[in-house]
């Protein structure tokens, strides 16, 4: 990574610096204003403002307008509870209640943790859910108890086969959270699309072109333009490799559980089918195969191996996954998250709709 760069997205025209703990506070509010219980909202929130001070603003607070029209007139339940409908030991199915996918999907997280200190490892599927925003909050969740994290979704589908024109595969992200030590945990949360879709949007917000590997058009042929990309095709990453990994992970996460696939899911113009997501979450506690300091001082060893080794010419600097995210947040939480003006926009249209004072946003500083 050259010179370490943050933020991840290209500086727009026009960004306010909002301080976390304000944005969060706005959010929790707006999604209580949509009938959902303080520590669902708090949840929810909290998700979504993470994201946005780890850099991953396609998961973060531009989403609010989106979770708000669901939880209000989309069908969600925001109410939902999750409870587990089989109890196999290691093995759990978890029926999301039709409740926000970060609620679910967090309960999954923390009952396989619970149950992995007895039995190693465990596994739950989830179904009944809906969109659950990025899997690495999920993962941080198991490698901050000293567990490996695993966790993917099945996404509408923006992808094609390979080769194919037609939107039928999601780009299923897969994250994995490694405990270490000293250097903290290796965190990887990636789609198996070259762009997630709402990165495009967010492009398209600050009007900015895409990379030209990122997204084919109606037509299948690759483009620039966010706004043709929105309306056509998330390219693969590594060809057929990355569609063939995408519909197995999308596979796993609803067939498991009984949740929708691809096309069952709904669709980009129609949006999300309430309550048919699925995802599957897995904790693995490191104790139940190895000595839990060596394992971290192996893992502190293999992330040090990259620091140390050489760049390529142009490059500052190595880093390994997670790293930049990190600095994102330090950074974020110390200057504001840099929020662009059709984000802060949405925010406050929806707290106005909902009730809210959109000035809980509090201080602000010029981006």
């Amino acid at each position: 990574m050259k010179g370490g760069a943050v933020p991840a997205y290209p500086g727009g025209e026009k960004e306010t610096r909002v301080a976390a703990t304000a944005l969060h506070r706005l959010v929790s509010a707006i999604f209580a204003g949509c009938g959902m219980g303080g520590e669902d909202a708090d949840l929810v929130a909290d998700t979504l403002v993470t994201a946005d001070l780890q850099g991953v603003h396609s998961h973060g607070t531009y989403r609010v307008p989106d979770y708000v029209q669901r939880l209000t007139t989309g069908g969600v339940d925001p109410r939902g509870r999750p409870r587990l409908a089989v109890d196999g030991g290691a093995v759990l199915v978890v029926d999301g209640g039709n409740s926000m996918g970060q609620v679910s999907t967090s309960f999954a997280m923390r009952s396989a943790i619970e149950r992995a200190r007895s039995t190693g490892v465990a596994v739950a599927a989830i179904g009944g859910s809906n969109h659950c925003g990025a899997m690495a909050y999920y993962t941080r969740l198991a490698a901050g108890e000293g567990m490996v994290g695993i966790a993917t979704t099945d996404a509408l589908p923006t992808m094609a086969p390979w080769g194919g024109r037609d939107r039928i595969v999601g780009i299923n992200p897969l994250s994995i959270a490694i405990p270490g030590g000293e250097e903290g945990p290796l965190v990887i949360d990636t789609s198996f699309g070259a762009a997630a879709h709402g990165k495009i949007r967010v492009y398209a917000q600050k009007g900015i072109p895409i990379p030209g590997d990122w997204a084919l058009d109606v037509d299948g042929n690759p483009t620039i333009d966010p706004v043709e990309a929105a309306r056509g095709l998330i390219q693969p990453v590594g060809g057929h490799k990355g569609v063939g990994l995408a519909m197995a992970l999308g596979m796993m996460s609803s067939l498991l559980s009984g949740a929708a696939y691809g096309t069952e899911l709904g669709s980009l113009e129609d949006g999300a089918r309430a309550g048919r997501d699925g995802h599957l979450v897995m904790a693995v506690r490191v104790g139940a195969f190895a000595d839990p300091a060596e394992f971290g001082r192996r893992a502190d060893a293999a992330v040090r191996q990259v620091h140390d080794s050489r760049p390529r010419q142009g490059v500052d600097r190595l880093l390994v996954p997670g790293e930049l995210e990190a600095e994102c947040e330090r950074a974020f939480r110390a200057g504001g998250i840099p929020l662009n003006d059709e984000t802060l926009d949405g925010l406050r249209t929806a707290a106005l709709d909902r009730g809210v004072d959109p000035f809980l946003v509090g201080s602000v500083t010029p981006g």
